[in-house]
């Protein structure tokens, strides 16, 4: 396990240095090559690469109600996570995921919280929560692995500004049918490292929350990939550039799958 942690170490810092790998962090961050758009602020985008996450709470039905609406800030157009069968916080009616499943990856998410005390979330693999709550610095608040760390509030633009987390996640592992190695992320927030292989120990939430939340308290994780997911709570919280880039992090060499 120190062997993978320092890997993991390695291969964020390969992301961030001279070469061809490159690849920037913070608001406004460019995808590398081999990335693959994700949200452009299209609605065309929206349709083909995202649907509703069906699980035992929804409560919509496609098209996918949330809006592609005006910049706040910049020109050009966002994703708005508002759908209203989710309004008064009714989490898991209305979240979108990408029709793509990932395993390891590396993601770059920009997001604006429009108003003090909006709620959303990112969740990867379906599974793994990455808080987006305005005013709140709890385990369960801006920034934290939810349940796992800290709020990094400190990095926080706050509402009515751009935010970018860029992040590098490695799935869980499996043998014989049974996890060997928990999933792990790091984590950049506005530019600034906030996580650090991170081990996230379950699926915190609920079945509602995602995919395996209703295994063993979520402790039952599962051995498949998983969409990218964006959580609907009943708030105007918008979305942009963001991308993905799958890479292969393997036990002792961490090297990207050009």
């Amino acid at each position: 396990m120190q062997r993978l942690l320092l890997s993991l170490t390695t291969l964020f810092a390969c992301l961030l240095c001279a070469s061809p790998l490159r690849a920037e962090v913070g608001v406004g961050a460019a995808p590398p090559a081999g990335a693959e758009m994700l949200i452009d602020g299209s609605r065309e985008m929206l349709d083909e690469k995202w649907t509703y996450w069906q699980g035992p709470g929804f409560a919509s039905s496609l098209p996918i109600k949330w809006k592609i609406v005006e910049d706040p800030v910049d020109e050009g157009t966002v994703l708005m996570s508002h759908d209203p069968v989710s309004a008064g916080g009714k989490y898991g009616t209305a979240d979108i995921v990408t029709k793509k499943p990932y395993r390891d990856f590396r993601l770059h998410i920009e997001f604006l919280v429009s108003k003090p005390g909006g709620n959303s979330g990112v969740y990867l693999q379906n599974r793994f929560e990455i808080q987006v709550l305005d005013g709140d610095k709890t385990k369960h608040g801006m920034g934290a692995v939810i349940n796992e760390t800290e709020s990094p509030y400190h990095a926080y633009n706050g509402a009515g500004k751009w935010n970018a987390y860029d992040i590098l996640f490695r799935a869980a592992r499996f043998e014989d049918g049974k996890m060997v190695q928990k999933p792990l992320v790091s984590m950049y927030f506005n530019g600034k490292k906030v996580h650090e292989n991170v081990q996230i120990n379950k699926v915190w939430g609920g079945p509602r929350s995602g995919v395996d939340g209703g295994n063993d308290g979520g402790a039952g994780i599962t051995d498949s990939p998983q969409g990218l997911k964006l959580q609907s709570e009943g708030h105007d919280v918008r979305y942009r550039n963001t991308w993905i880039k799958e890479v292969t992090l393997a036990d002792a060499d961490t090297d990207f799958n050009e």
